[in-house]
């Protein structure tokens, strides 16, 4: 079994995101600059937000953090985003998931200007995505695609299923395997016996959300698996490493399917590498060095 590594391919394109920054900083321009924003102190989202911090200063973008109390009113994260709308050293803009209760995601994602939306989850960016014009893409679908990339596996004509149908994930996971020409099912929490679905497909892509969901009996022998999940192992140990898992229980799978994510190391290191890709685009059409 191919063990579709995640942190590999993300060092070769942080590489490459890099070099192109040195150059223009080299020239005289400014560093590409990401705002990152965090409303509360959840522990997970802290961890994600000091990675993505380090992984700016890895590449040599600019970057800000704004830590705001759980108690921030919605009048005052809306000025702060504004703010950052209207900050021409910024180019990319994310806020950072789960919000506190009292406020609204969707709204939210809407005080986002979608030319700095380095998520690719605004309004417009997904009607572009969905009409075929993408200005971004949504980071974790997008570094899956990246990772089959890498790794060669050929998707026109194969059958993919998409177990999740989240608007962050499964939705667009769908979408852009449907736009490499697999024929793409997709699957959720109503699915009628989801197994007879992930047992026929040559690609599964699972994004449900459920610890250790599925393992060898519900993929085809010869298939490509890549989970999403990331989750504290509710049985207290992990193949991978200690106290971390995914939706797929990754150790019964080796000499089955062709290829697999592991978790952690898969497909982690690629959603926070997208985001650093969608940033140095947005740059790039701010600073006339690409076609909107």
């Amino acid at each position: 079994m191919i063990m579709m590594d995640g942190k590999a391919v993300a060092a070769l394109h942080r590489a490459k995101i890099k070099k192109q920054v040195q150059s223009w900083v080299q020239s005289g321009q400014r560093a590409p600059g990401l705002a990152v924003v965090l409303v509360g102190e959840d522990p997970a989202s802290q961890v994600y937000v000091r990675n993505k911090g380090r992984s700016c200063e890895e590449v040599g973008f600019a970057s800000w953090i704004h830590a705001l109390p759980k108690e921030t009113t919605r009048e005052s994260l809306k000025a702060i985003l504004d703010e950052l709308n209207r900050d021409s050293n910024v180019d990319g803009i994310l806020v950072q998931l789960p919000l506190p209760k009292h406020l609204d995601p969707d709204e939210v994602s809407g005080w986002i200007s979608p030319l700095k939306d380095a998520d690719g989850l605004t309004v417009e960016n997904t009607g572009l995505l969905w009409s075929g014009r993408p200005r971004v893409k949504p980071c974790t679908p997008w570094g899956v695609m990246s990772i089959l990339d890498h790794y060669n596996i050929h998707l026109g004509g194969k059958e993919a299923v998409v177990v999740g149908r989240s608007h962050i994930v499964g939705k667009p996971m769908a979408y852009l395997l449907q736009e490499a020409n697999a024929t793409v099912t997709l699957c959720h929490s109503k699915t009628k016996d989801l197994v007879e679905h992930t047992r026929r497909a040559d690609i599964v892509v699972v994004a449900a959300g459920q610890p250790r969901l599925l393992g060898r009996e519900d993929f085809k022998a010869g298939s490509v698996v890549v989970d999403v999940g990331i989750h504290r192992d509710p049985s207290g140990s992990s193949t991978n490493k200690p106290g971390l898992c995914g939706d797929v229980r990754f150790s019964e799978l080796n000499g089955w399917v062709y290829a697999a994510t592991p978790v952690p190391g898969g497909v982690g290191p690629m959603t926070i590498t997208m985001l650093l890709e969608n940033t140095l685009h947005l740059y790039k059409l701010h600073m006339g060095l690409a076609k909107a």
